[in-house]
């Protein structure tokens, strides 16, 4: 199995980096869940909006991550639907990583059918396409 760290390092050594990414990972959320994205200056907007004016798929991420920290779900779900229904999927190959990093197993890998992955794609550009017509201001 690949982990995102090198094989050769130590465990303590893994461990560190593992932990400092974690602290880097808490200030990040920390910041997101005290500052709005939608008011503060210093959260980049979306190039793909800013040159067409249309949303991508990711719009509306950062935010609805923000309300989701502060225990806003359904708003949360309004500004970007389809993080709310990935974000467990990441959340576990997430803890996987870690978990292979630090103690050198992870979580069991879930094996997806190529099939599967094309209608991931396409969901994705349903969506995008989805919530760029007058159809998605009705939700």
């Amino acid at each position: 199995m690949q982990t995102f760290l090198p094989t050769k390092l130590r465990r303590r050594e893994r461990i560190l980096i593992v932990s400092a990414s974690a602290a880097l990972v808490a200030v990040a959320v920390g910041v997101l869940r005290v500052f709005n994205p939608a008011t503060a200056w210093f959260f980049p907007p979306c190039p793909f909006r800013a040159l067409t004016g249309y949303l991508c798929p990711g719009c509306g991420t950062l935010r609805a991550l923000h309300q989701l920290l502060n225990g806003h779900v359904a708003a949360a779900f309004r500004l970007n639907p389809l993080m709310m229904v990935l974000l467990p999927c990441v959340g576990y190959a997430g803890a996987s990583d870690v978990l292979e990093a630090v103690f050198g197993r992870g979580l069991p890998r879930v094996f997806l059918r190529p099939v599967f992955i094309w209608m991931l794609l396409a969901i994705i550009i349903l969506f995008w396409i989805v919530r760029n017509t007058p159809l998605a201001t009705r939700f």
